[in-house]
């Protein structure tokens, strides 16, 4: 484990400032990911049991308050299965974003590198082009890795969205 948190470090220190702020949107969206998983598969079975519930223990379904409140229960389901969506996938565009900058950032450390030795110390410039793919490598490797998951929950929304809306019938 002590080994882990040594590679870790190496990582964060090669890769720059810029690696700190990759580790934390990678954490933030991380959590947000987790959290919409725990919404899916825990909460979100009561609640719409609940909703059903509620449909099914009204006597006037084919009124028109029985069709607004259909469509209320189902956008709130929606709105509810979907929230934080869209900060994941601005995370997920970011990380590349701060990957490119890294990027920037190392190779403007290698050029003051060049310019104060010259091109023959490969040795010192190497710092700079490290950091330069390291952070490119983080930010493409956490945005990469999310879309999946990202890709599933918006999947998973639109599915239980019309699945709601099969079993709030009106016969």
């Amino acid at each position: 484990m002590d080994a882990l948190f040594f590679l870790i470090g190496d990582l964060m220190a090669a890769g720059g400032s810029v690696m700190w702020g990759i580790a934390l949107i990678s954490l933030v969206l991380w959590f947000l990911i987790i959290e919409r998983f725990f919404y899916i598969r825990v909460v979100y079975p009561a609640d719409r049991k609940a909703w059903l519930a509620r449909w099914n223990a009204r006597t006037a379904k084919h009124s028109w308050p029985a069709h607004a409140i259909r469509n209320c229960t189902i956008a709130r389901a929606r709105a509810q299965l979907s929230r934080n969506l869209k900060i994941i996938r601005m995370l997920i565009a970011l990380c590349p974003m701060l990957g490119l900058l890294g990027t920037v950032a190392g190779m403007i450390q290698t050029f003051d590198v060049m310019a104060a030795m010259g091109t023959g110390n490969a040795r010192a410039m190497a710092s700079g082009i490290s950091a330069a793919t390291i952070t490119t490598m983080a930010g493409l490797v956490i945005a990469i890795s999310s879309l999946y998951f990202s890709k599933w929950i918006e999947d998973r929304v639109e599915r239980e969205t019309r699945s709601l809306a099969d079993l709030l019938t009106f016969h």
